[in-house]
């Protein structure tokens, strides 16, 4: 489809709930005061593992935004999902009742889905046997409980499904929810992302994987994206969410505007199923596609939510990405990593980001990359350190990079 030929997509409602806040503004606030959500961890006891710090999101209570039956047939990831969800309806003012409800939906993505389900009841089998195992297990621990639990609340029929690419999941969410509604097949979709992985076993997994940082004693100093002294990426849950909106819809409700997505780009680096291509050929390209699909320059991007897991390898891949899609301009280029403060949400961890990013483009301001003390010669970008910046963000994008070398980019611009 052309570019003259596309329905525009603009962005109504924001929800989240994350290590930093419960609701997108507490989240903002925390995000540019420079914030750290990395501490030791206290959903279960870390005695024997060689990591004991993670991101977790604290004091969630989901009676607030859910009915307290319904919330006890949902996993922890779910009840996140639907509670952001419902944060993001209200702030989009939205009344379905008033809409067509086929014409919306929600894609959400998650890298692993139910995981604590799947733990609690997989010990209970082992302690009890298979008589004792919950008849909620299979609808509480199914990546698409999230998806279906947002459609069974609002009574949408619209395109409704989970999307799994592990750390690239939400931005291929939201990049497809805005291919729905660009294609007509839907006019307003939820979507985002969402994990809840800070598990007994999610822990050892990624500890087994020398993937997480083992800076055990200063927790929210562990998550330095782009520093020299980077050992690993801190463990995170949360979820984040945006309605989509095409643009004569939104506007004949009334709705107000945060701003417009813009562009979407994938592909893959075919190359390991853990480790990305150091050169950072695939990620260039997709950011160059989601540009090319924004139809607009490179010079005109002001700002890089940048998928800075703080791992030494992706770190140095995103910023020779960066370099060989903006050239000269890269040092320009203001780059911040939302994993910084909030740590890796995995499947969640778009979907935090893009909230980050609307808010940027809308305020015009871009939070930092915390914990920036060692410069690493080699990442010798941009990369807002440790402190916020007022500056016009008129176009920002965002970056997503899976395991299995999913890649993906969306690009947010100012409503016009």
């Amino acid at each position: 489809m052309s570019q003259c030929n596309k329905r525009r997509v603009v962005i109504t409602g924001l929800g989240t709930i994350n290590p930093l806040g419960l609701n997108p503004q507490e989240y903002w606030q925390a995000l540019l005061a420079g914030k750290s959500g990395v501490a030791n961890i206290t959903l279960f006891d870390t005695t024997g593992f060689d990591v004991h710090i993670g991101a977790e999101v604290k004091n969630f209570k989901p009676e607030e935004w859910i009915d307290e039956r319904e919330a006890k047939r949902m996993d922890r990831f779910c009840q996140f999902g639907v509670a952001s969800a419902v944060q993001a309806v209200k702030d989009a003012g939205i009344d379905f009742t008033k809409l067509n409800v086929r014409k919306c939906g929600s894609i959400m993505g998650s890298g692993i889905g139910g995981f604590p389900e799947f733990e609690a009841q997989h010990i209970k089998y082992l302690q009890k046997g298979p008589s004792r195992v919950s008849p909620f297990f299979i609808p509480k621990l199914m990546m698409n409980a999230v998806s279906g639990q947002i459609a069974i609340t609002y009574k949408l029929n619209g395109p409704n499904f989970m999307v799994s690419s592990a750390c690239a999941s939400s931005n291929h969410a939201i990049g497809t929810a805005l291919r729905t509604i660009q294609h007509g097949e839907a006019d307003l979709m939820i979507t985002g992302g969402v994990e809840s992985a800070v598990t007994t076993m999610g822990l050892s997994g990624f500890a087994a994987l020398k993937a997480l940082s083992t800076r055990n004693d200063a927790p929210e100093k562990a998550s330095r994206p782009f520093d020299k002294g980077r050992n690993g990426f801190v463990l995170g849950e949360g979820c984040g969410i945006i309605i989509l909106e095409e643009l004569e819809h939104a506007k004949a409700r009334g709705a107000k505007i945060y701003a417009e997505m813009m562009g979407f780009g994938m592909n893959d680096d075919g190359h390991h199923i853990t480790a990305p291509d150091p050169e950072g050929i695939k990620p260039a390209e997709a950011m160059q596609m989601a540009i090319d699909e924004a139809g607009i320059k490179v010079e005109q991007i002001s700002y890089i939510n940048a998928h800075g897991t703080s791992t030494e390898l992706n770190d140095l891949m995103e910023t020779k990405a960066i370099k060989r899609v903006f050239g000269d301009y890269a040092k320009k280029v203001a780059i911040s990593s939302t994993k910084s403060m909030v740590g890796h949400l995995l499947g969640g961890a778009g979907g935090v980001e893009i909230v980050a990013t609307v808010m940027s483009v809308k305020e015009d301001k871009v939070h930092p990359t915390i914990n920036q003390e060692i410069p690493d010669p080699e990442c010798d970008l941009d990369y807002v350190p440790n402190k916020a910046r007022n500056m016009t963000v008129n176009y920002a994008i965002s970056n997503s990079f899976g395991f299995g070398g999913h890649n993906a980019t969306l690009v947010v611009g100012k409503y016009k």
